[in-house]
């Protein structure tokens, strides 16, 4: 092989690698995370300490709807005993240069949880500003709500 076909191969496979294979073993650029939660390119926090909380997660994407779901992280997902509900703290934080009111859904799980969902609307997060908020629902089980281990936002829009 000529020389100039050489240094060819190896600038398209040097153009290739860097196009490819510069994210990392993550599988993408935008906050890919590795833990009990899931995410498919967005932001997600887990917290798994043993106060009763249990871990949470925030799968996103690249659309529009998705954006507002990148938006939002979960600080708590736990039981209350005493209003006996589940309830969850999320965080939203808006980077943009517009004012948003985001409407939220966040299901709570478990192994063998029957699946919960707590839904609010309506929450103004100036620009540049986050807003920390409380979702809950009524807990559908008899037993000392154990079984809900995890909370993930399902749907999240903004406008």
């Amino acid at each position: 092989m000529k020389k100039r076909h050489v240094r060819a191969l190896a600038v398209f496979g040097i153009a290739l690698v860097a196009l490819t294979g510069a994210r990392g073993s993550g599988g993408g650029g935008c906050g890919s995370h590795s833990g009990s939660g899931s995410s498919s390119g967005g932001s997600h926090h887990d917290n798994d300490d043993n106060n009763g909380t249990s871990g949470g997660s925030v799968s996103g994407g690249s659309s529009g709807a998705d954006k507002a779901i990148r938006d939002i992280t979960i600080a708590t997902c736990a039981y209350d005993a005493t209003t006996k509900n589940l309830t969850a703290r999320i965080t939203v934080k808006n980077d943009g240069v517009l004012d948003y009111d985001y409407d939220v859904t966040l299901k709570f799980k478990g192994t063998s949880a029957v699946p919960a969902t707590a839904t609010t609307n309506d929450i103004a997060v100036a620009a540049g500003a986050s807003k920390s908020v409380d979702l809950s629902t009524a807990y559908p089980g008899t037993g000392d709500g154990s079984e809900y281990t995890k909370c993930e936002v399902t749907r999240a829009s903004r406008s």
